[in-house]
């Protein structure tokens, strides 16, 4: 299932506040304008996220939270939408499960497939080779900072699309969005290009207004928000969530 043009992406992560109302909140998110889900697999060591998402996974660690939940969470999730639907999540808990077991308990809940922050292409052989096999997309991320050769090996290694990061730093709604967000996509774009591989980008890190999201959908393919709505989840629950996401998808319309 491939990701819309002008794609709202929400990310929640599973278990937070509990796994039951989690998988309630990502369907609030479908149900109130976000065309695909990312769903954040719960780690001890978020080193990209901000301090409202870390909050947020650590409750649900604290809460007993385990990686098997992740897959009766989608397969839930799955069973009420038809969206695509991504895991975020750190490299670590995917090696102790066991990358194939992982890959084939994602597949067979009905994942789409894997947004990995913490590995690049070229330390990602193994799973290029098991997600080939179980036909999940792998999505890499791509920096400002980032080299042309580095932008085109995570072009030529993505399927799905590729995760263009807004500005350098952590997770977080900010104010204003870095300008280095609309030259990462056209740079991505012409990486593509050249080797005849071009994906949809779509940008993440500090989006949270509808006029954010307006301004992101005006160059590139999708905007990805996480902070806001998990903010909002934590504030006020499921309809505060509701809310907020009703609020962001009006920024598609501009």
């Amino acid at each position: 299932m491939s990701i819309p043009p002008r794609s709202l992406v929400g990310y929640l992560p599973i278990g937070f506040p509990d796994l039951e109302t989690s998988i309630d909140a990502a369907i609030a998110l479908v149900d109130n304008g976000v065309d695909a889900l990312e769903l954040g697999l719960p780690y001890s060591d978020p080193v990209m996220d901000g301090l409202t998402i870390q909050k947020a996974t650590a409750a649900a660690l604290r809460n007993g939270f385990r990686v098997r939940d992740l897959f009766a969470a989608v397969e839930a999730i799955r069973g009420r939408v038809d969206v695509p639907t991504y895991v975020m999540t750190y490299w670590n808990p995917v090696v102790q499960y066991g990358i194939d077991r992982f890959a084939r308990d994602l597949g067979d809940a009905g994942g789409a497939g894997l947004i990995t922050p913490d590995i690049t292409p070229d330390s990602a052989g193994e799973w290029i080779g098991v997600s080939d096999a179980q036909g999940l997309d792998r999505v890499f991320l791509a920096a400002p900072t980032s080299s042309e050769e580095r932008l085109r090996s995570v072009v030529e290694a993505s399927r799905g699309f590729v995760y263009a990061v807004s500005t350098m730093g952590v997770t977080g709604a900010r104010q204003n969005l870095d300008a280095a967000a609309r030259a990462l996509v056209g740079r991505l774009r012409e990486a593509g290009a050249r080797g005849g591989d071009t994906l949809p980008a779509l940008v993440g890190v500090g989006i949270s207004t509808p006029d954010q999201v307006a301004e992101v959908l005006a160059y590139a393919d999708g905007a990805i928000v996480g902070a806001k709505l998990v903010g909002a989840l934590a504030e006020g629950g499921v309809p505060a969530l509701a809310a907020t996401a009703a609020s962001l998808a009006q920024g598609k319309a501009r």
